[in-house]
């Protein structure tokens, strides 16, 4: 009988030597999730009217100082309402770093990122529009480890909607809940503080501009 061997070990002197393609976050986005890598997936949620896709572009604004970044509108597409969204973050200040993809199928965003200089960076908006089972996904992410695939998610309460958007929660490295223009992060890279999507309107939500007579 043959046994087979066994090559994913790594001794702690090999991980310590490891290195990582890490995104050097500074200020409120290093406060909220750390310094995380190109790698693995980060899931957003939150209920409608809440900020989350405002959210999701602040974040791909500011990761197109470092990488390529991809957002696949699989909900509104290449649409009024998209154009009025990127055009509200000032999106315009990084186009050649980040591309909308206009409703494109998970099969052909495959074949996209199979190109020389494809994307470092996808979001798929949303995980309930994909059409992707854990299985589909789990098979994106081992298919591109070399990139970082940030999904956003419906909410169902304060939780992701749908079977297959609860069970990447588990799987995600970067966890963000965003209620009343303010993102919560639970993140494996550190972080921890808030992130006000919209300072004023969050302020208002969460009582903070109240005086101490209308309290």
């Amino acid at each position: 009988m043959t046994t087979k061997k066994l090559n994913r070990a790594v001794s702690i002197d090999q991980l310590e030597r490891m290195k990582f393609n890490e995104l050097p976050f500074e200020g409120e986005w290093r406060a909220l999730v750390g310094e995380p890598e190109i790698s693995g997936s980060w899931l957003i949620w939150g209920n409608s009217g809440n900020g989350k896709t405002r959210f999701a572009l602040q974040l791909c604004k500011y990761l197109a100082q470092f990488c390529r970044v991809a957002y696949n509108s699989l909900e509104e597409g290449a649409s009024k309402s998209m154009k009025k969204a990127f055009k509200e973050v000032g999106m315009s200040e990084v186009k050649r770093r980040v591309i909308l993809l206009d409703n494109e199928p998970i099969e052909e965003l495959k074949e996209r990122l199979r190109k020389r200089r494809s994307p470092d960076v996808v979001v798929i908006d949303s995980v309930q529009y994909s059409g992707m089972n854990y299985k589909d996904y789990t098979a994106l992410r081992r298919d591109f480890t070399n990139k970082l695939f940030i999904l956003i998610s419906h909410a169902d309460g304060k939780n992701p909607a749908g079977r297959t958007a609860k069970s990447i929660r588990y799987d995600a490295f970067v966890k963000v809940w965003v209620e009343g223009h303010r993102a919560f992060a639970l993140s494996r890279y550190g972080g921890g503080e808030h992130y006000d999507v919209w300072p004023e309107a969050a302020a208002n939500y969460y009582g903070e501009n109240l005086t101490p007579q209308q309290s």
